[in-house]
This record gives C-alpha cells, sequence and structure tokens, in this order.
C-alpha cells in the first residue's frame, strides 16, 4: 500500500487542484515590455533608459542594449497592467524629448 501513495504523489506535487480553477484569482495578467530596435537611438540612451526606468544593472543593461541591437527586440521587464502602461509612456516621452523614436510594445506574458 504505501507505494501505490509514492505512485501518485508526484502528480499531487505538478498538479494542485487550486491550479486548475482560477489562476487569475492568484494574480494579476502579466506583461512584458519589449524594447524594438530602431536605426536613431543611441546605445548610450537605451542603457540609460534601462538603468533608469526599468532598475537594471549597468551590466544586464548593456546585454539587453545589444539584444535588441542584434536580435531585433529584448524584454525589459514583466509587470501588471497598469505599470507596464506607465513603463512604455515614460520609455516613448524620455525618447520623444530627445528626439529618438525609440519604442517599446507591451505582450501578455504566457507564464499565465
Amino acid at each position: 500500500m504505501g507505494h501505490m501513495s509514492d505512485i501518485l504523489t508526484p502528480d499531487r506535487v505538478h498538479k494542485p487542484e487550486a491550479e486548475t480553477g482560477e489562476p487569475q484569482l492568484q494574480r494579476p495578467p502579466m506583461f512584458r515590455i519589449i524594447m524594438l530596435n530602431d536605426d536613431f537611438t543611441p546605445m548610450d540612451f537605451v542603457i540609460d533608459i534601462l538603468i533608469r526606468l526599468f532598475h537594471k544593472t549597468p551590466e544586464t543593461a548593456s546585454q539587453l542594449m545589444l539584444q535588441v541591437h542584434m536580435q531585433g527586440s529584448a524584454v525589459c521587464g514583466i509587470y501588471p497592467r497598469d505599470i507596464a502602461e506607465t513603463k512604455l509612456q515614460q520609455v516613448e516621452n524620455a525618447g520623444r524629448n530627445e528626439g529618438y523614436p525609440l519604442k517599446c510594445v507591451m505582450e501578455k506574458d504566457p507564464g499565465d
């Protein structure tokens, strides 16, 4: 009999009943902020934005900036909707103030 419960345990660990119900009750849907590459915004400005608005370290900011540059986009952070929308505005306003077309997009995080 002891062996049978051993076999059932992994299932119970991986699929608690709660998760099959309403995951929305546990946390709000999260949104990714994805920075898009353009040919005009200086790399230093992108790094500065990542440090100031997304609280990245200079090292992480440099890596993300290179990812945007090489691959066309990078995820800057994952936030609840209202914070994500605010971050989008802050990035675009900061770019516009300097005359750069820096853009981010918001995408639902598939982690739900």
